[in-house]
């Protein structure tokens, strides 16, 4: 087997050569370094690479197995973190110039999990200004290319996440996800990318302790890769309030279930409540045999998802506001446009507009959660559109419908977003141009293990993540 086949294979596998020492933490470690160094130039998704720490980090992970102490679910994994994400020693820019020299002395949470279960970092990916916008590209690092297209795209703002994946650079990765920057990128790359429910993993540190709108989660080339990560990221913190009490542990079972007889609304275009790209709703309604074969009772039906638009506006801008408005105070001539506009939106909210919709914000969740009474999923689109113009910042309109912001496109994300279910993007399709197209698949409240079954069923149906970008061979 050669390095790049290697690199392919699920994280599952990898983990499993270096548990039997059919290889070295510092054999794979070496293995993906080898393919940053030959793919990364062509798309720019790591954006620090710390070659010499990893292989540090790697021979410590031998020596550890060496003596016989227990190893980590994650022992011998490469894995990348999200630039927005703190990690110690290694420069954390944000994606912003304001940032741009920044080295932590602490990491967050997330990455600290990740380490303390054996992975072995390699570097930072690539992620728009403060994660605004999936589309990813910034003034320190420039923009992210899509593996199987390098003319378009990545998605974001998890972009350097989604193609490090997709090409073989790492096996896991992790991700953030406000509207849409887990799923969205896993949509365009043919990767996986999950937003597990707020609190199942952990934010910290954080201005917002109380936050449901944002939420860390894990990245994979495939299911039971993205189940293993997340097993390691999610788990009760006691200085997290909302942080739910089940162990991280419980993603490590079994994924295989029997779903005959389980009910799933199917809507490919959203009901109509939002305008979606023709081709990609002619793959997703493609798919619904899938499901057939499973077992599964299908209807054609979704929630209605009135007000979430304007909830999720005005949700945002508050947040965007909290976390980034003294950077306009100090730094206004270094942010870009879109990050300037959202603040502001932000400040010209009253006490009685952030009340408003967080009252609408309770409606809408108790519409929706009335509808999951009766139907367990709702299998929908990701993206409303397929992956497009590296050189567009967003889409400005869908099938001839004018678009008022730069957030209108992921509407399909971020209505999800605003009930707080747990949803995943799993690779469904490739339109004509071969370009990757995903299936969002939504659950129950905290039901983020019943989420991740259906998928990994749908997965082993249709094996879509198998095809991977020419770029990486």
């Amino acid at each position: 087997m050669n390095s790049t086949e290697l690199c392919f294979l699920p994280a599952t596998e990898q983990a499993a050569m270096v548990r039997d020492k059919r290889i070295s933490a510092l054999e794979l470690t070496q293995a993906h370094l080898a393919q940053i160094d030959r793919v990364n130039p062509k798309v720019n998704a790591i954006v620090t690479l710390d070659a010499e720490g990893a292989l540090a980090r790697a021979r410590a992970a031998d020596a550890r197995q060496a003596k016989g102490e227990a190893l980590g679910p994650l022992h011998g994994l490469p894995v990348a973190h999200k630039d927005l994400f703190l990690t110690r020693g290694m420069r954390t820019t944000m994606g912003s110039p304001i940032f741009k020299d920044q080295i932590p002395d602490r990491s967050m949470l997330v990455v600290d999990r990740t380490w303390n279960a054996g992975a072995i970092c390699v570097g930072k990916t690539n992620t728009p200004e403060f994660g605004a916008g999936s589309q990813t590209f910034n003034a320190v690092f420039g923009a992210t290319k899509n593996p199987y297209d390098l003319t378009k795209t990545c998605g974001g703002s998890s972009g350097g996440a989604g193609v490090v994946l997709a090409t073989g650079m790492v096996p896991i990765a992790d991700g953030s996800d406000l509207g849409a920057s887990l799923r969205n990128p896993g949509n365009f790359c043919n990767v996986v990318g999950l937003r597990p429910s707020p609190g199942r993993v952990p934010t910290w540190p954080t201005k917002h302790l109380w936050g449901t709108l944002g939420v860390e989660g894990p990245m994979a080339r495939t299911v039971a890769d993205t189940a293993l990560l997340l097993s390691v990221q999610a788990g009760p913190d006691d200085r997290v309030p909302i942080s739910l009490m089940e162990p991280g542990a419980m993603f490590r079972a079994p994924l295989a279930r029997d779903f005959k007889g389980v009910k799933v609304a199917f809507s490919p275009g959203f009901g109509g409540q939002i305008p979606v790209d023709r081709r990609v709703e002619t793959i997703i309604a493609a798919q619904r045999p899938v499901f057939d074969a499973l077992g599964c009772i299908m209807d054609d039906v979704v929630p209605d998802f009135s007000g979430a638009h304007e909830v999720f506006l005005d949700l945002r801008a508050h947040l965007f506001e909290l976390n980034n408005g003294v950077y306009l105070d100090q730094h206004r001539d270094k942010l870009k446009e879109t990050v300037i506009w959202n603040i502001e939106a932000g400040r010209k909210l009253s006490a009685a507009d952030i009340a408003r919709a967080d009252a609408a914000r309770s409606r809408i969740y108790e519409r929706v959660s009335a509808f999951f009474e009766k139907w367990e999923y709702l299998v929908t689109v990701v993206n409303q559109v397929p992956p497009f113009s590296i050189d567009q910042e967003y889409v400005t309109e869908i099938n001839g419908e004018k678009l008022a912001t730069y957030l209108d496109w992921m509407k399909s994300c971020y209505y999800i977003t605003i009930t707080g279910h747990p949803a995943i993007s799993v690779p469904a399709g490739f339109t004509a141009d071969g370009l990757p197209v995903g299936i969002q698949i939504v659950g129950r409240r905290n039901a983020d293990f019943s989420v991740l079954q259906l998928a990994y069923a749908f997965e082993q149906a249709t094996q879509m993540w198998k095809r991977r970008p020419g770029v990486a061979d």
